[in-house]
């Protein structure tokens, strides 16, 4: 076995073991609860925030539409880390094979019984909508975790009260979860008590200035950034799907990220981060797919004389305008293919750093943390994602760039194929 295979094997065995960990695997669907409520959120955000309607609605009216339309948004997007809670468990009870549903309302009564309440005049205590957002995002994954683990710790232990046979399921279930129900909140509440005799005077605070503010801090750099893009590219090269792997460790991050541009962008204010989750998704996958080769198809269509080649391009178009590039990671192929290591490696890397630089000498607007679905195709995307016709020009910026990396590269593999097929073609003759 050469050192090839041997870097090859532990590759894929690294992706395989961090894929199935359950705690990542449940964080990656309990983010994705909150997919199409946040895009529906998003619709409408950018709808009342669209750049020509100060120019064809009266100040009055405009003002009216934002009013009618805000909460779209402040019921989806702003209370993002209440789905988590849900869906962390609810994923983590269904793994553990205990019923899920009284997972999920554990899990957000732990969160809530952790966040602390602001005084709301006549309205009495009111619970703060940025912690249950961007600053409650961590405690509340956390909490809903740990809360999860005792419910069915205990659930396991078979301390329970169960009933009679002929109780109707719905009334057993709710008995069988009593026990361990109150035995998880009343720790969550002691905890939240204990607090109250500390510096930080609440949970959120203390995970707030210990853990998520230095961890979203390295994620929102862009060395962190390059780091997670070239692991993609690595393991997508050696057959794993990167997104998936690297995403499920680096998705709180960047959402925490992103609601903390939605809630600057709402308030009409600066947006204080570049890297986001908005970042990654229109800005590298949002090219073509994972290794932005959209525009790699086109050139195969437009320069490349190989039937084979062609062939692929044309049947991965339709796909890769849409950002599903597996037709050409598989067909051209880039898995395993040394002579497209290079490109396929350094052109994303390269374009991530064009895009962070643009946005960071504010050529570029940064993207408001509107949620914009990775399948929206380029260009739209970008505006999209920024508000503005600039993150459009960048995509075509950044493809240029893809495209100049790529095409020697092209050039050769394209030569090869075509002296292949003429020599195919004389012997058949």
């Amino acid at each position: 076995m050469n050192f090839y295979q041997k870097f090859e094997g532990k590759i894929m065995d690294f992706g395989t073991k961090l894929n199935n960990l359950k705690l990542l695997r449940v964080l990656r669907d309990s983010f994705m609860i909150s997919f199409p409520l946040i895009i529906f959120g998003s619709i409408m955000l950018v709808i009342a925030n669209l750049p020509f309607l100060d120019k064809v609605l009266s100040p009055e009216a405009l003002t009216n539409l934002k009013n009618f339309l805000g909460p779209a948004s402040m019921t989806t997007m702003s209370i993002t880390t209440i789905f988590v809670t849900l869906g962390i468990g609810y994923y983590f009870s269904k793994e553990e094979g205990v019923d899920p549903i009284f997972g999920a309302a554990i899990s957000l009564v732990s969160f809530l019984l952790l966040t602390p309440t602001a005084n709301g005049g006549e309205l009495g205590s009111v619970l703060q909508i940025d912690r249950l957002g961007a600053k409650g995002m961590f405690i509340g994954m956390i909490a809903a975790f740990l809360s999860a683990y005792m419910y069915t710790f205990f659930v396991k232990k078979n301390w329970t009260i169960k009933m009679p046979d002929t109780v109707p399921p719905a009334v057993s279930k709710s008995f069988a979860a009593l026990i361990p129900a109150v035995l998880t909140l009343t720790t969550f509440l002691v905890i939240n008590i204990i607090f109250t005799f500390t510096p930080w005077g609440n949970p959120h605070d203390f995970i707030y200035e210990i853990i998520q503010t230095p961890l979203t801090k390295l994620g929102s750099g862009i060395s962190a950034t390059i780091v997670a893009i070239f692991s993609i590219q690595i393991l997508w090269f050696f057959g794993l799907h990167g997104q998936i792997i690297v995403n499920s460790v680096m998705d709180p991050i960047w959402n925490t990220l992103s609601l903390e541009n939605l809630n600057a962008f709402q308030a009409g204010t600066e947006m204080p981060n570049i890297i986001t989750k908005q970042f990654i998704e229109t800005f590298t996958v949002g090219l073509g797919g994972t290794g932005m080769t959209l525009i790699v198809i086109l050139a195969i269509l437009i320069f490349m004389k190989s039937r084979q080649l062609k062939e692929i391009a044309r049947l991965a178009a339709p796909a890769g305008l849409f950002n599903v590039n597996e037709p050409v990671t598989f067909g051209l192929p880039i898995v395993l293919n040394p002579i497209i290591a290079i490109p396929w490696i350094i052109a994303p890397v390269a374009a991530t750093l064009v895009a962070y630089f643009a946005m960071a000498s504010g050529l570029v607007p940064a993207t408001t943390g509107v949620a914009v679905p990775w399948t929206t195709p380029v260009l739209i995307s970008g505006f999209l994602a920024t508000n503005s016709i600039a993150g459009s020009i960048l995509q075509l910026v950044q493809m240029a760039l893809v495209l100049a990396i790529w095409f020697p590269f092209l050039m050769a593999l394209d030569k090869k194929n075509y002296e292949l097929e003429k020599q195919e073609t004389t012997s058949v003759a």
